[in-house]
């Protein structure tokens, strides 16, 4: 078994996949390190100077002012509910921050880390997964060394559960490079580490309230690994229902389109039908499982970690029984 996960590491290294991701991810965190180092200045000096605040890094001052904006637009009679409801929901999470004094404000090379990582879980992760598993059996399949890899003498389970262990493998180096950059790079930017400053998680969002009974505060590195190992569970779902597309799709193109397709239009379908109950059994939907963390509005009611993590591991099984079902039993060699 050690053999068959070693060459299929191989296989798919040699692809260089792995190097196209590197690329994407450099120039993708350099942009996104740029953008928010550039943002967060240019919003802090903007308010400083629109409300007379003499030192645009006294966070408690821009804190307050942010509540107060909040405050005015929540009087907009015509401002939809859910908008209205994430902004209570950002209001009372401000105010917590204020009353444990806790600056939501600066940022830090270890923010910015799991920052990105919680913005990615949903597609541009999901996306690199697709990019190194999609075509992980049809693209022998196209080119017909699975004909050569199914005359050794060798379980065809084997063969397969090889594949899935090489995946499992390199969506951890992915995992594991996206951190990698993203500290190195948001050095650059935001010079101060702060793994050790504290973090507020714990937050539930109830009918567009805020839940702060089970609040806490950890360090920014426990916080971060949180983040990370849920952005890898999501990483290992992803690549199980691609590795479902590949074996059952024989055409390389068409399995990466599949999966790209249905990853990018979920996202679209839990917006706009976001009241059809049957929309939090999808896997899509159920990606933002940082939000979780985070306390982020959840834009479908009645999702929850627990729930959202279930329902992907469901999906994750399923998918793995289709795709060895199949596999040891369709007639590959025809």
């Amino acid at each position: 078994m050690l053999n068959l996960v070693e060459n299929e590491v191989i296989k798919i290294v040699y692809k260089k996949r792995l190097l196209i991701i590197m690329g994407i991810l450099l120039v993708l965190i350099s942009l996104f390190a740029y953008g928010e180092n550039y943002t967060l200045n240019k919003t802090k000096n903007e308010v400083a100077k629109k409300f007379g605040i003499e030192n645009a890094a006294d966070w408690r001052k821009l804190s307050e002012q942010q509540l107060k904006d909040i405050e005015r637009r929540l009087e907009n009679p015509y401002m939809p509910e859910e908008s209205k409801a994430s902004l209570m929901v950002r209001k009372e999470q401000l105010q917590f921050h204020l009353d444990k004094n806790i600056n939501p404000v600066n940022e830090s090379s270890g923010r910015f880390t799991t920052k990105f990582m919680e913005q990615a879980v949903f597609l541009f992760l999901p996306l690199l997964i697709i990019l190194l598993a999609g075509d992980i059996v049809s693209s022998e399949t196209t080119s017909g060394t699975v004909k050569i890899l199914l005359t050794k003498p060798v379980p065809r389970w084997r063969i397969l559960l090889s594949k899935l262990l090489a995946l499992t493998l390199l969506e951890m180096v992915v995992v594991l490079l996206i951190a990698l950059l993203s500290f190195v790079i948001s050095l650059l930017f935001f010079k101060y580490s702060g793994w050790d400053r504290p973090v507020i998680t714990g937050f539930s969002v109830a009918n567009g309230k805020l839940d702060v009974s089970h609040v806490r505060n950890i360090p920014q590195w426990q916080y971060t690994i949180m983040i990370y190992s849920l952005g890898y569970f999501i990483s290992f779902v992803i690549g199980c229902l691609s590795l479902m597309v590949s074996v059952l799709v024989r055409s390389t193109s068409a399995s990466i389109g599949i999966m790209m397709s249905t990853l990018i239009g979920g996202n679209f379908l839990s917006f706009f039908i976001s009241d059809w109950k049957l929309t939090r059994y999808l896997f899509n939907v159920n990606l933002r499982l940082t939000d979780y963390l985070s306390g982020n509005f959840q834009a479908v009611e009645g999702l929850s970690l627990a729930f959202s993590s279930s329902v992907l591991a469901i999906w994750a099984l399923g998918a793995l029984f289709v795709s060895f079902w199949t596999f040891t039993r369709q007639d590959i060699l025809a």
